[in-house]
């Protein structure tokens, strides 16, 4: 039955791998079940954050398992609940009452508008047209974008005023955890050791607890150093689900028309690229693309997300989308849409074990996030650097900007912006496809958005 489900010898896996490749993707993504509720409980109830999260990414994952087949994990995605709760709720509407509920219909329909562009393949197109270099390019910004992020988690890497990243403590335990747990990784991997990635998560986080339990491990919540066992007091609270399901505000959305277009526009654009950037670089680290470079069913893939972002509106969630951690599975040997169906069953799961995930700490996370990105920034081998001007400035940019810029946006942003204006200023215009340039003038749009203070 899963074989006819999932074509897993297709795909050269199997069941074992799948349900590993599941855990894995689950394990690395499931710290924002602790994260949303703490980000948007600074505007609406945080137990019903949870729930919402909780359920939304379960229902977005099992769809996307089901209905594409492949291994991609979704949920709320980071970046984008901040900007829902501090630019949106705390910025742009402070002072209007309840100004959740207005966000949430934002979200709402942002949702639908995706749902209407999936059904006319406009996402597909685009994830189509973005040429062979820049897809590269755009894999390998991920790649060392997520590796960025298993730094900065593991404390590796951490923020400093005169240069703005450093290094940090070799005196934390925390960082020698990482960088033991990245080493296990890479050695189980070496030896072909099923679920190596993951086995390095237990494993680092196997060791903490013992160190929390000998007193090497200091539990510090202020100072980032929360408890590693978890805590089971206080589970199975649905009633904060009441406090933020279908709290929709239409009638505020009719009287400012122009001030929630707005609104729903910067969550439409910010999710759009973050999400195309996001499944480019998964599906071709999964080598899902075929041989023209292009995705099949993509259609599908971009339904699922629009689908999750709608139920997640009426839950009570910001925008759900497709996670980069989906990358950690995919590097566990996921391919199947059995992979995702795992993370979801996880989700729904967490809804009762949630002290269990939580207390994963960031790193023994972090080090799977690390040899992932090390993994995908690997494309870089693939891209033509010096054939073509365009082609050579459209993937460094898109790599490094997506990477200093801390954003998968900014960094298509800049790709494909140089890319076409390169083109034209070398002659080589009849390259441009129509998607790139529909892209080229959305992006400008952008451009002249940031610049009027419009987004």
């Amino acid at each position: 039955m899963l074989e006819r489900l999932f074509h897993l010898k297709e795909h050269n896996t199997d069941v074992k791998t799948e349900i590993i490749a599941g855990i894995t993707t689950f394990v690395s993504m499931a710290y924002i079940l602790a994260v949303n509720p703490n980000i948007l409980g600074k505007v609406m109830n945080s137990n019903g954050v949870f729930m919402a999260t909780a359920i939304a990414s379960a229902v977005a994952t099992l769809i996307m398992g089901f209905l594409a087949n492949y291994p991609l994990a979704l949920s709320a995605g980071m970046g984008l609940n901040a900007y829902f709760a501090f630019t949106v709720c705390l910025g742009e509407l402070k002072g209007v009452e309840d100004p959740f509920r207005i966000a949430l219909t934002a979200v709402l329909v942002e949702g639908v508008i995706f749902i209407i562009m999936s059904l006319f393949k406009f996402r597909e197109a685009v994830v189509n047209g973005i040429p062979q270099n820049l897809k590269y390019g755009i894999t390998a910004g991920l790649g060392l974008f997520i590796a960025l992020l298993g730094l900065e988690g593991a404390n590796i890497v951490v923020a400093d005023e005169s240069t703005l990243v450093t290094m940090g403590s070799l005196k934390s335990l925390p960082v020698f955890l990482s960088l033991l747990g990245l080493m296990i990784i890479v050695v189980l991997d070496h030896y072909k050791i099923k679920g190596a990635v993951l086995w390095g998560v237990l494993i680092t986080w196997g060791i903490g607890i013992i160190a929390e339990l000998t007193g090497f491990y200091i539990v510090d919540p202020a100072a980032g150093q929360p408890s590693l066992i978890p805590d089971f007091t206080n589970t199975f609270n649905f009633s904060g689900l009441g406090e933020t399901a279908f709290k929709f505000d239409f009638q505020w959305a009719g009287e400012h028309f122009v001030r929630f277009l707005a609104v729903v526009f910067s969550f439409l654009f910010l999710d759009f690229f973050d999400t195309v950037g996001t499944v480019v670089g998964v599906a071709d680290r999964a080598n899902l693309m075929d041989k023209n470079g292009k995705l099949p069913k993509a259609g599908r893939v971009f339904m699922s997300d629009a689908i999750g972002t709608t139920v997640g509106a009426c839950l009570g969630t910001s925008t759900v989308t497709t996670y980069l951690e989906s990358t950690t599975g995919v590097g566990a040997g996921g391919r199947t849409g059995l992979t995702a169906i795992t993370t979801g069953i996880l989700f729904l799961l967490s809804i009762f074990l949630s002290p269990i995930f939580i207390a994963i700490p960031s790193f023994a996370t972090a080090p799977c996030l690390i040899y992932v990105g090390m993994l995908m920034f690997g494309a870089c081998k693939n891209i033509e650097f010096g054939k073509d001007a365009a082609d050579t400035i459209g993937a460094f940019l898109t790599i490094s900007i997506m990477v200093l810029t801390y954003s998968i946006s900014n960094g298509l942003m800049y790709g494909v912006l140089s890319w076409v204006l390169v083109k034209v200023f070398t002659k080589k215009a009849k390259d441009i496809n129509k998607i790139m340039l529909v892209i080229f003038v959305l992006f400008g749009l952008r451009v002249v958005a940031l610049i009027t203070g419009f987004m």
